[in-house]
């Protein structure tokens, strides 16, 4: 119930204006967010390649309905991958997009506008020696962002794209997207979604999602395991040495901020592991999704305005 309430505001323009106007302390944000400008957030990136860790970056900012907006997105991602190749970090740092934030759901030519910036995001990426991951947003975008993908890999078949387990559908797409070098990140699912598309039980959606685990693990897909559950980190272990496969041919994905110590702990133990790092000013539907997926976090967040 708690979830589904945070879910729920983190579509509410009356609650974002309540939480954004808290004067929450930037410990509480920081812990997910990787600051707000380029220049805070290399910071932060650099230190994880330093760690060994490597990186896939999302400048916050979602649901744009002006051309002029989307444009902007796109050009702040075409600094940023300059930013990486000038860090000397870009094959360790890729970019991760939401096509609603490039124009997908603008009133006219959403499908050809959401394209045209993606397709020069993935030249921008692939100048600079790295790749790129179209984020999925919630059910009513499915089928346009799988679109795109499918217009991007014509081009650029190393475009990643993420996908939900929770949703009913999602068998069928893993398996579509089963294919030799499909890059999959493969997730939960972070939306509130009606009980006509998506599994409501979270049992339920974890047995989906190691369902689709093994489909993606048992093909010649690159499978990127989209998960802080121990319980699906020790199942996909298994996987790799049941499927045989390589240490290069999968990876972990964890998010910035979440489970940090075994974020380290894999890397040392010769896995690849990708931090899935976000920043900027619109933080608000991001910050509450993060509450959302775990108790634990919702704690932290009141403890730290109580000792504001």
């Amino acid at each position: 119930m708690l979830s589904r309430t945070l879910l729920a505001a983190s579509r509410s323009r009356r609650m974002r204006g309540l939480v954004t106007g808290v004067p929450v302390t930037r410990r509480v944000v920081d812990r997910f967010v990787a600051g707000e400008n380029l220049d805070q957030a290399g910071a932060v990136i650099g230190d994880l390649v330093r760690e060994g860790l490597t990186v896939t970056v999302d400048r916050l900012g979602e649901d744009t309905v002006d051309a002029s907006d989307a444009a902007a997105t796109r050009d702040a991602y075409l600094a940023m991958l300059k930013r990486f190749a000038e860090m000397g970090v870009a094959d360790r740092v890729e970019v991760s997009l939401k096509l609603s934030a490039l124009g997908q759901k603008l009133p006219k030519d959403a499908a050809q506008i959401s394209l045209e910036n993606a397709v020069a995001i993935a030249e921008a990426a692939r100048d600079a020696g790295t790749t790129m991951t179209l984020d999925m947003e919630d059910h009513t975008t499915v089928d346009a962002t799988l679109g795109t993908l499918r217009e991007l890999r014509g081009e650029f078949p190393w475009v990643g794209v993420a996908i939900q387990a929770m949703l009913f559908r999602t068998e069928g797409d893993i398996t579509d997207l089963a294919t030799a070098g499909s890059r999959v990140r493969l997730v939960k699912g972070a939306y509130m979604e009606p009980a006509s598309v998506a599994h409501q039980d979270k049992h339920e959606v974890d047995k989906a999602y190691v369902r689709a685990m093994k489909t993606l693990m048992r093909s010649s897909a690159y499978p990127m395991i989209g998960s802080h559950d121990q319980r699906v980190i020790d199942i996909a272990h298994t996987l790799v040495a049941d499927t045989g496969r390589q240490p290069d041919s999968y990876e972990f994905q964890m998010l910035h901020g979440i489970r940090t110590t075994e974020q380290r702990a894999l890397v040392a133990g010769g896995e690849t592991v990708r931090v899935y790092v976000p920043f900027g000013d619109d933080w608000y539907g991001y910050f509450m999704r993060r509450l959302a997926e775990r108790p634990a976090n919702v704690m932290f967040f009141l403890n730290s305005l109580v000792k504001r």
